[in-house]
């Protein structure tokens, strides 16, 4: 019976249309991944001013030199990892709205004591402590969004979850721009960037209260009747919007919720391949994602340009994060992901070799930009894509398993970009970062399998 109630409410849930309910869940859960977006993205706004007090240095004689900026970047990805690959896996366990309000408590808290470090070795500690959170979450936060969607909208909804989280990347870029020149109360301006994501996300934590549980985890734990009440509900309020009749819900040949997962299941047929597939391209992807991203400000003042005019040039910059995301809303689902994410890697790849050949403010601006917005369509694609590979049993686990080398990846790859800025300049740099997105390209379009528009059931039976 417990089979067939998941069963049924998996294809139930993947027949809805579009409608209020969906969409505020969504809204939802994405609000409380801009705080996890704020703080991944201030590493970089905030590194001219942690160099200003004197606490990091821009690069070091020595290649793991942790008074330099590296370390700040590799201690928030080191907390990451730990988060992704030891801690997801609590949310198959407990439940993703259990695990999603818990490990925003703990970034929190985290990063409030951060705000009050003052030596390079504890900002790393606590930066990696505050982290861990941030990784729980995000694999979370990805594992609720597919699960509460319907198939024919999970990459418009991943499009339109990155609109709202990306918002905080120009907040974060503003506020380091008006805030690091200054000091207030005796603290320097980075502090009170800090300070205000850790309490931002309280408010939001108290938001996120209202939030259901995911009635796909509901019926795998065996809650039928709970993701039945909940699912009904929605369904109701879909016919009154509407004001038609839903279709008669579709199941898959042998779909069953009801099997219990282990962690050796991602090692088993059909996902083995899966597996080797996504840890590859997260070693990858982070290259070009967080390469750019956590150093822009650091890149354009190596090339001369001065602490003010780098922050303006970056938060202009980072208006464009938004908007990629909430343009492809209408056309995520139309292509297929797999492609979607090959190109994206490729556009990175050209953009980035083009940024580090210009001089002037328009060229910078404007690959800043096409980089940027390449980044962001990599981005909500991968995060839809990884997500659907893995059934619900396993969901989480397995999505911060493949996740989690995208972590190690950043760990190191912080200290290669220091390498390659103090050797080759730029240029250096931007040719690293292409050579991994081709291998992007390359991993994904030859090995992935195709997802969009199918149900989860059928992606990973």
């Amino acid at each position: 019976m417990a089979e067939q109630s998941a069963t049924t409410i998996a294809a139930r849930l993947d027949r809805l249309p579009a409608g209020r309910d969906i969409r505020r869940f969504v809204l939802l859960i994405s609000l409380g991944g801009c705080f996890e977006f704020y703080d991944l993205f201030f590493t970089a706004y905030v590194a001219p001013g942690l160099m200003k007090s004197g606490i990091f240095t821009a690069t070091t004689k020595a290649f793991f030199g942790f008074s330099g900026f590296a370390s700040f970047v590799s201690a928030t990805f080191a907390g990451l990892f730990v988060g992704t690959l030891l801690v997801s896996w609590l949310s198959d366990r407990f439940g993703r709205r259990t695990i999603f309000t818990w490990s925003l408590l703990w970034y929190s808290a985290g990063t409030l004591v951060l705000a009050f470090q003052s030596d390079a070795a504890s900002i790393d500690l606590w930066r990696f402590i505050a982290s861990i959170g941030i990784g729980v979450e995000l694999v979370n936060l990805d594992t609720y969004v597919s699960e509460m969607t319907p198939k024919d909208r999970r990459g418009e909804a991943f499009a339109y979850n990155q609109f709202i989280l990306f918002l905080a990347v120009p907040l974060a870029a503003l506020l380091c721009w008006l805030l690091l020149p200054v000091n207030f109360l005796g603290l320097d301006g980075w502090r009170w960037v800090v300070i205000l994501g850790a309490t931002g996300a309280l408010a939001i934590w108290w938001i996120r209260l209202g939030l259901p549980e995911s009635p796909r985890w509901l019926a795998q734990h065996g809650h039928a009747e709970e993701a039945d009440r909940l699912l009904s509900g929605i369904e109701r309020n879909i016919e009154q919007e509407t004001g038609e009749k839903l279709p008669a819900p579709m199941t898959v040949a042998g779909e069953s919720e009801g099997m219990r997962g282990s962690w050796f299941e991602m090692w088993r047929w059909p996902y083995r391949t899966r597996t080797i597939v996504m840890s590859l391209f997260n070693l990858l992807q982070t290259v070009g994602y967080y390469g750019f991203a956590a150093w822009v400000p650091t890149l354009l003042i190596a090339n001369g340009i001065g602490e003010t005019r780098s922050l303006e040039y970056t938060f202009i910059i980072a208006i464009a994060n938004p908007i990629s995301p909430l343009i492809a809303t209408r056309v995520a689902d139309r292509f297929e992901r797999k492609w979607q994410i090959a190109l994206a890697a490729l556009c990175i790849a050209v953009f980035g070799l083009l940024f580090s050949q210009q001089t002037t403010a328009f060229g910078i601006i404007v690959f800043g930009i096409l980089i940027t917005m390449s980044n962001n369509w990599m981005s909500f694609s991968f995060h839809a894509y990884q997500t659907e590979l893995y059934p619900t049993r396993i969901r989480a686990q397995a999505v911060g398993f493949v996740y989690s080398w995208s972590r190690v990846s950043a760990v190191f790859v912080s200290f290669v970009i220091a390498f390659c800025l103090r050797v080759y300049g730029t240029g250096g740099v931007f040719i690293f970062i292409a050579a991994c997105m081709v291998g992007v390209a390359l991993v994904v379009g030859l090995g992935g399998p195709r997802t969009s528009r199918l149900r989860l059931e059928a992606v990973a039976p």
